[in-house]
């Protein structure tokens, strides 16, 4: 399955919230340094989804607030 967020880095609440079928917006406490707001998001999608963080991956956007993810 592919989704695609926003992520919201720096947020002073952090969560996931089902904006449309198949998008998202994550806030995240972790700066975008060193991707550990990537990391971060990761984490917080693995958590909602109920899965292992292993099986969330990347497709693009590291570098950006907007990204997109297959989840296995």
């Amino acid at each position: 399955m592919r989704i695609y967020v926003k992520v919201r880095p720096n947020a002073k609440r952090p969560g996931v919230s089902l904006v449309a079928e198949g998008r998202f917006l994550v806030a995240v406490k972790e700066p975008p340094k060193e991707g550990k707001a990537n990391r971060a998001v990761r984490t917080a999608l693995a958590e909602y989804f109920g899965i292992a963080a292993s099986h969330i991956v990347m497709v693009s956007g590291a570098a950006a607030r907007d990204k997109i993810f297959d989840i296995e």
